[in-house]
C-alpha cells in the first residue's frame, strides 16, 4: 500500500494564523484589557460568591499554576471594591477598669487617625495647662489660706492642751517624735534624781496625774492627725478642682467634636476621669518634681512618658483615602500576619507590653472587604488554617500569642478585645487542595461553598484572539514594553495554542505568555527595533528551548554516536521505536526508546520485563495486560491462546509508567507473531484498548519533534515519520521546521484510529479482516498471526505429550493461567 498518501497533509500539523487577518499595524492600536480571558465559568462563580451575603459563601479559586489566578482575582476584586462602601477604622484604647483587656473602637474611615491626634494633643495641652494652673497666684492663695486655717486650729489644740497640762501639774515639751510631758513641783519640772528621792506615795500621785493627762495628749494628737487628713482632702479637692477646670474644658471641647461617635465620646469621658484621678502625672509638665529621688531625676524622657501612654490611641486600621472596600492580598500567611500580634519591648532587661504595641493583621485590614490568600502558603503555617476557620465561624478576630497557644509561653499577656470580622475570604490554589480539604476537613465545605474553576485553555475564536492581543497591549503599556507587529502577534497566538496542546484552543497560562513577551522585548531591544518583530518572537522561543535543552542534547548526542541504540533506517522484525515525553521541570521533550519482543510456545502469557524488575509503573502494567485482552478478543474467539512473550524497553534504567507505549508494544508483538518487519524510521505513540482502537495520549508535539530531531541527526531518506492516534491530530501545533520538512516530503505523520491501520503503515502489508468462514484475509497480517498462534499451540501440545495434550490449553495473562 502507498502509505505516503495516507499521511497527514502539512496544513493539518499546525493551525497557523494569517497576520493580515489581525487588521492592525501593531498591538499598540488595541484597547487595554480589563477582566478575565476565557474564564466565564470562574467569573460567574466569583460574581455569585461575592454577591451572597450569607455566612459561609467564601470562595475557593481553583486552577493550575501559571494561569495568573492571583493577579486576575486581585484585579477583579479591585474593580468590584470601588463600588462598595468604605470600611471602618479600628483602634485600640486603654481599658482603665482592666488594662489587661484593651478595648476595640470602631470609627468611620479617617476618624481613627484624627482621634489619635486629638487625644495626643489633649495630653500635650494638659501637660502644659495643668502646671500653669498650679502655678497661678489664685491657687497659691487658696492653698495658703487652707494652711493658715490648719495652723490656727492646730495652735488652738495646743493651747487647749497646755491649759489642761497646768490643771494636771505637768509641763509640755515638743519633740520631733511627738509631745513629751514632765511632772511639776511647785511650778518647776522635777529632775529624775529628785523624782526618785520623793516618797513613794507622792511618786504614785504624780504618775497618776501624768497617765490621766496622756489621754488628753492622745486625743489632741488624734485631733491633729484628723486636721492633717482634712487638710490633705481639702488640698486634694482644691487640686482636683483646678485640674477639673483645665481638663474638663479640654475634654468638653473634644466631646463636642465627637458627639456623633458615642464610643469615642465615652472613651474621652473615661480619659477625663483617669486624668483627674492621676493629675499629679501632669503637675510638673513631664519634668521631675523638686525633691524627687535621684533615680527619677536621671530617668530619660521616654521613661518619664511611660505613665502617660495609657491615654494614647493605637490606630489598628486606617481606611482614610482608600475608595471603596479594602482588597488585601497576603502572600505570607503566617498566624501573626493574619491575626496580628502583641509586640514587646525591653526596659532595663525586662519585657514590657501594653495596648500601644498591638499590631494589625491581614484580617483586620481586610475587614469589610476582601481577603485573598494562597492555600498552599496558608496550610504550611502553624495554626493559621485553624485560626482562619475559627474567625470565619465566630465572626471575630482574636489577637493571641502563638507561643501561648502552643504552650511555649506562660507569662502574663494582655488580651485585646476581639474585633468583629466580616469579609469575603478568597483562597487561591490548585484543585488538588480543594478536593483534599473537602475530603478531610469537615469545616471546609461549610465555610467555602463556592468554587471558581479556572480553565487552562479557552476557545480559539476571533473574540478570544482579540482579547489575548489586548492582554499583550495592556502588559506592554504597564511594563513599558515594545508593541508587537502583526506577524509577531500571530506567532504569539500560535504558541498559545501549542501551550494548550490544541489547534482550536488558546492557553490561559498568562504567566508563561507574559514571560514570552518580556523576553521577545529583550531581543528586540538588542536589535534596536521599534516593535517586537516575528524574528524576535522566534528567537525568544528558540532561546527558551536552548537554555533548558542540555539534557535533550546529551541524549540526542548519545543516539547519534551509537551509545543509545535507535534505528531510523531499514526494517526489522520484533523491534520498534516507541516515544515518551520527558518532563524535567523546566523543559519537556520527546525521547525515542527501542522496544523489542520475543515469542515462544508456552503458557507464561505476555511478560512485562519492566514490571518483573519493578521498573514498570501500574499504568504501564495495565497497558501491557490490555495486550493480552486484544489477542483474546481478536484471535481467541474459537480457541484458547497459548504463548510465552516478553516485552522490554531496551536500555531503560529508570522507571517506566504510562500507557502511551502500549500500541507500540502491541505492534512489536504482532511483528514477531507475523514475522513481518517493521519500518524503523516510523516511531509510534498511542495507547490501545482491547478491541484494538488507538487512544489519545499527551505530549504529542514534543514526542514528534523529539523523534524528528533524532532523524535529522541520523540522516533522513524520506521514509521517516511518526504514527499517532487520529484523535491527537487536533492537538498538533508542531514547530515550523517540522511542518516545512513534512511539506518537503522528508518527514511524515500518520493519524490512525485502529491497530490494523497502524500495522499496515509499519509493515506495508494489509491488516486483513475476518471472513464469513471465520478466517482472515489471505496473506494479511492478521492471517499470519492467526496461523502463528495456532502453530504455537500445536507445538506446546506436542511438547507436553499425549496425556497433557488431551488437556485443554489456556492463555496465561502475565503469569496467571486462566481456565481453557
Amino acid at each position: 500500500m502507498d502509505t505516503l498518501k495516507t499521511a497527514l497533509s502539512p496544513d493539518r500539523l499546525r493551525n497557523s494564523l494569517d497576520p493580515g487577518a489581525l487588521a492592525m499595524d501593531n498591538t499598540g492600536e488595541l484597547s487595554t484589557l480589563e477582566g478575565l480571558i476565557g474564564q466565564q465559568r470562574a467569573l460567574q462563580a466569583l460574581q455569585f460568591g461575592l454577591g451572597m451575603t450569607k455566612a459561609g459563601y467564601n470562595i475557593y479559586v481553583a486552577g493550575e499554576p501559571g494561569l495568573g489566578k492571583m493577579t486576575a482575582v486581585r484585579g477583579f476584586l479591585e474593580r468590584m471594591a470601588v463600588a462598595q462602601p468604605s470600611a471602618k477604622d479600628w483602634c485600640y484604647v486603654n481599658n482603665f477598669a482592666d488594662p489587661s483587656q484593651p478595648l476595640a473602637l470602631s470609627l468611620p474611615a479617617g476618624r481613627a487617625r484624627a482621634f489619635q491626634r486629638d487625644i495626643k494633643r489633649l495630653v500635650e495641652r494638659a501637660r502644659v495647662e495643668i502646671p500653669k494652673a498650679f502655678e497661678a497666684e489664685d491657687y497659691a492663695a487658696q492653698r495658703d489660706a487652707l494652711g493658715k486655717a490648719l495652723d490656727a486650729r492646730r495652735n488652738d489644740l495646743l493651747a487647749e492642751l497646755r491649759g489642761r497640762a497646768r490643771e494636771y501639774g505637768v509641763m509640755l515639751q515638743m519633740a520631733p517624735y511627738g509631745i513629751m510631758t514632765l511632772p511639776l513641783r511647785n511650778g518647776e519640772p522635777i529632775a529624775d534624781d529628785v523624782f526618785e528621792s520623793l516618797p513613794k506615795s507622792e511618786q504614785d500621785e504624780l504618775r497618776k496625774h501624768n497617765e490621766a493627762f496622756q489621754e488628753h495628749v492622745r486625743a489632741t494628737m488624734k485631733a491633729g492627725r484628723e486636721l492633717d487628713r482634712q487638710m490633705l482632702e481639702q488640698v486634694a479637692a482644691l487640686n482636683k478642682k483646678v485640674a477639673q477646670y483645665v481638663v474638663g474644658g479640654l475634654v468638653d471641647d473634644l466631646c463636642d467634636d465627637y458627639a456623633d461617635l458615642p464610643p469615642a465620646a465615652d472613651h474621652l469621658r473615661r480619659v477625663q476621669v483617669d486624668m483627674l484621678d492621676n493629675f499629679e502625672l501632669f503637675q510638673h509638665g513631664g519634668t521631675p518634681a523638686e525633691g524627687a529621688a535621684p533615680a527619677e531625676q536621671a530617668a530619660p524622657a521616654w521613661m518619664r512618658d511611660l505613665p502617660l501612654r495609657k491615654y494614647q490611641v493605637n490606630t489598628l486600621v486606617d481606611a482614610d483615602g482608600r475608595p471603596g472596600a479594602p482588597v488585601v492580598v497576603e502572600l505570607n500567611a503566617t498566624y501573626a500576619n493574619l491575626f496580628g500580634r502583641v509586640e514587646r519591648e525591653s526596659q532595663f532587661g525586662a519585657l514590657y507590653t501594653d495596648f500601644t504595641l498591638i499590631k494589625s493583621g491581614a484580617l483586620h485590614r481586610a475587614n469589610g472587604g476582601y481577603l485573598v490568600l494562597s492555600i498552599e502558603d496558608l496550610l504550611r503555617q502553624t495554626l493559621a488554617w485553624d485560626g482562619l476557620k475559627r474567625a470565619l465561624r465566630t465572626g471575630k478576630i482574636r489577637i493571641e500569642d502563638i507561643g501561648e497557644q502552643l504552650g511555649f509561653v506562660s507569662t502574663r499577656m494582655i488580651r485585646p478585645q476581639p474585633v468583629p470580622f466580616k469579609a469575603k475570604v478568597i483562597l487561591v490554589g490548585r484543585a488538588y487542595f480543594y478536593h483534599v480539604l473537602c475530603a478531610y476537613d469537615e469545616d471546609f465545605a461549610e465555610l467555602f461553598k463556592v468554587k471558581a474553576d479556572f480553565d487552562i485553555s479557552a476557545p480559539r475564536d476571533a473574540a478570544t484572539v482579540r482579547d489575548c492581543l489586548r492582554f499583550v497591549r495592556t502588559l506592554c503599556a504597564n511594563e513599558q514594553l515594545r508593541h508587537m507587529t502583526p506577524a509577531a502577534a500571530a506567532l504569539f497566538i500560535e504558541h498559545a495554542s501549542r501551550l494548550a496542546e490544541d489547534q482550536n484552543r488558546l492557553s490561559t497560562r498568562f504567566g508563561l505568555l507574559s514571560d514570552l513577551v518580556r523576553e521577545a522585548n529583550h531581543w528586540a531591544g538588542q536589535d534596536g527595533a521599534q516593535d517586537i518583530q516575528v524574528e524576535h518572537m522566534r528567537q525568544s522561543l528558540e532561546q527558551r528551548v536552548h537554555r533548558a535543552g542540555l539534557v535533550q542534547e546529551r541524549l540526542q548526542d548519545m543516539i547519534a554516536r551509537g551509545q543509545l541504540l535507535i534505528d531510523v533506517h531499514g526494517d526489522t522484525i520484533g523491534q520498534v521505536n516507541g516515544l515518551a515525553a520527558v518532563d524535567i521541570g523546566d523543559a519537556v521533550f520527546g525521547k525515542p526508546s527501542r522496544i523489542t519482543a520475543s515469542v515462544e510456545p508456552g503458557r507464561a502469557g505476555i511478560v512485562d520485563i519492566e514490571r518483573e524488575v519493578a521498573l514498570g509503573g501500574p499504568i504501564h502494567s495495565k497497558g501491557v495486560l490490555i495486550l493480552s485482552g486484544y489477542l483474546a478478543h481478536r484471535f481467541g474467539a474459537d480457541r484458547p491462546i497459548a504463548l510465552a512473550a516478553r516485552l522490554v524497553f531496551e536500555q531503560s534504567y529508570a522507571g517506566v509508567d504510562g500507557d502511551s507505549a502500549s500500541s507500540a508494544e502491541l505492534y512489536v508483538l504482532l511483528s514477531v507473531l507475523s514475522q513481518l518487519p517493521l519500518r524503523q524510521g516510523v516511531a509510534v505513540t498511542g495507547s490501545v484498548n482491547q478491541p484494538g482502537e488507538v487512544q489519545a495520549i499527551g505530549g504529542v508535539n514534543e514526542k514528534i519533534e523529539g523523534f524528528f530531531d533524532v532523524c535529522r541527526a541520523l540522516g533522513m531518506d524520506g521514509r521517516q515519520g511518526v504514527l499517532i492516534p487520529a484523535s491527537n491530530v487536533q492537538n498538533l501545533m508542531l514547530r515550523e521546521d517540522v511542518v516545512a520538512s513534512v511539506r518537503a516530503g522528508e518527514f511524515h505523520i500518520w493519524g490512525v484510529r485502529t491497530i490494523d491501520e497502524g500495522i499496515e503503515v509499519l509493515t506495508g502489508v494489509p491488516a486483513g479482516s475476518r471472513q464469513a468462514n471465520g478466517k482472515f484475509t489471505r496473506d494479511s497480517v492478521n492471517a499470519r498471526i492467526d496461523a502463528r498462534l495456532r502453530a504455537l499451540a500445536r507445538q506446546l501440545r506436542e511438547a507436553a505429550g499425549p496425556e497433557q495434550g488431551r488437556r485443554a490449553p489456556g492463555i496465561a495473562l502475565d503469569g496467571v493461567r486462566t481456565p481453557g
